[in-house]
């Protein structure tokens, strides 16, 4: 019989093995961000102490902010899951983005807001090739906002699924000022697998096929890589859509 103080001697490293299971990496994109707040808090700080504090607390909200947490995600052919944490913000009809070029006609749009304090890694709703991506400069208004939609800057993508074809939209917030895409036109992505990247505080747009029921709320909390938004295989219908006004 071994003890568990003896477990423990025997094998000094398992500590840290379990230490690195249990913490939430951080992503790449984040490490040099990291670095400038701790430099800064570390420089400054040495001559004005307050700084230091308040650098310190600085620092540890940028290693928040790019954390990247581990996702299960649900499977099931067709299933559309939530590409961003956040808040659902507007749900209903709109017309896609015309450099998408998926014509006129209003297809299901359901809109995450993410916070400053939400993980802000994106993740795939679908998988499939992506066969068009598309940037456009623009605003960086209050991403809550009907109109961010037309007005601020973002990067959009499609993803042609045997299911149906879906649009992803990453925009830009008021806060935020860049957006990191991944992916190129051509590669294949699976659901829930990470895309892309927005700082700090923005919005991701889902265009879904007309007449797809939504399986989320208005105000629901989403869980990106892991909360199901639609089911594609279900039957079409009319389903009532909300809007945000």
């Amino acid at each position: 019989m071994i003890l568990p103080s003896e477990r423990f001697y025997e094998s000094p490293m398992s500590l840290i093995d379990t230490i690195k299971r249990t913490a939430v990496p951080i992503h790449r994109e984040g490490w040099h961000f990291i670095a400038i707040a701790a430099a800064i808090t570390v420089v400054v700080g040495w001559f004005v102490p307050i700084i230091f504090w308040i650098g310190l607390i600085l620092t540890g909200w940028v290693i928040y902010f790019f954390r990247d947490p581990r996702r299960v995600t649900p499977l099931g052919a067709g299933l559309v899951i939530a590409p961003a944490d956040g808040t659902v913000c507007m749900i209903g009809p709109a017309t896609p983005p015309e450099e998408l070029g998926l014509g006129n006609e209003p297809m299901v749009r359901i809109c995450t807001f993410m916070n400053v304090f939400n993980c802000h890694v994106n993740r795939a709703p679908l998988s499939g090739p992506v066969t068009k991506i598309a940037y456009r400069a623009g605003k960086f208004l209050n991403a809550e906002l009907e109109k961010v939609s037309d007005d601020n800057e973002r990067n959009d993508l499609v993803i042609d699924a045997a299911e149906g074809r879906i649009a992803v939209v990453q925009i830009a917030g008021l806060v935020a000022r860049r957006i990191v895409c991944f992916m190129r036109e051509g590669e294949s992505v699976q659901a829930g697998e990470r895309f892309g990247l927005i700082r700090f505080g923005s919005r991701l747009d889902v265009y879904l096929p007309a007449g797809t029921a939504p399986k989320v709320a208005i105000g629901q909390t989403m869980v990106a890589g892991e909360t199901v938004l639609a089911d594609l295989t279900a039957p079409k219908g009319n389903a009532p859509l909300t809007r945000v006004s």
